[in-house]
């Protein structure tokens, strides 16, 4: 995070298929979701899954969704990974059935150092810059974030990632 506040950060763009990521990240997490007897679904509908980012930040995006998709669970992690082609670019959709986020927290979980409160779920550990982190690089990608939840019911974190035509 400091690197980016400075400015001083280098992206290494290159073309790469999204959803080759993905399985890998997701393949990342296994241990700990069997640890945790879950689950994570694919939905790849994206035709097109081809984009041009710097893999290794996108990766890290994605790892730390994933992450606290399965910190955030009380039970067993209950994961949907989904992709989709619209009019922007690429959809990358991480939601969960984990302990949601109320509305008032909901509004700052981008700002750097916030940690939402997390109710009984004490084995939770962070700084609170990983979320800072995913806005920066998504933002940085000339992309979005978007994140809808409910308590009790789960969190939905939705990333346009812009495509060029090929």
């Amino acid at each position: 995070m400091a690197i980016f506040d400075r400015a001083s950060i280098k992206f290494e763009m290159n073309d790469f298929n999204v959803h080759e990521l993905l399985d890998k990240t997701i393949n990342n997490f296994g241990l700990q979701i069997r640890n945790r007897q879950g689950r994570i679904y694919k939905n790849f509908k994206a035709a097109n899954a081809i984009i041009n980012a710097d893999e290794t930040h996108i990766g890290n995006v994605i790892s730390n969704l994933i992450d606290n998709a399965i910190k955030y669970s009380k039970e067993k992690p209950d994961i949907l990974i989904s992709t989709f082609n619209i009019k922007k670019g690429i959809e990358i959709i991480v939601s969960d059935k984990g302990i949601g986020i109320n509305k008032e927290n909901l509004n700052r979980i981008f700002e750097k150092f916030y940690r939402a409160p997390s109710g009984n779920i004490h084995n939770v550990k962070g700084f609170g810059l990983g979320l800072s982190y995913v806005h920066k690089v998504i933002e940085e990608h000339h992309g979005t974030i978007k994140v809808e939840s409910s308590l009790n019911k789960g969190t939905k974190f939705k990333i346009i990632i812009p495509q060029t035509d090929k």
